[in-house]
């Protein structure tokens, strides 16, 4: 585990994450479908398949989907932020209302 503030996952804990940040590329992204798939193996380019436990989960976060396939937009929910409501600002502007 390369990062330090990261415990050891316990049987307490209900899910795992992964997350994966950065733009979408057609080369791997096709990859990914099986994993969004309903039956979660990720199927590697040699052919290797890597099941995904019941309580894995899978966030990508991406500025755009311009290189996304309609099979992969269609597997994931999407939810669209704008750059406005990111940031130290927002907090503080609720905080004074």
């Amino acid at each position: 585990d390369m990062n330090k503030n990261n415990l050891p996952f316990k049987a307490l804990h209900k899910n795992k994450w992964i997350i994966l940040d950065g733009d979408v590329d057609p080369e791997w992204i096709e990859s990914l479908n099986t994993v969004m798939d309903d039956n979660k193996v990720l199927t590697l380019v040699s052919q290797e398949r890597i099941p995904l436990t019941p309580e894995m989960r899978l966030i990508l976060e991406v500025s755009n989907l311009r290189n996304a396939t309609p099979a992969t937009v269609s597997r994931g929910g999407v939810l669209f932020i704008n750059d406005s409501d990111v940031g130290w600002r927002p907090f503080f502007d609720s905080w004074l209302s």
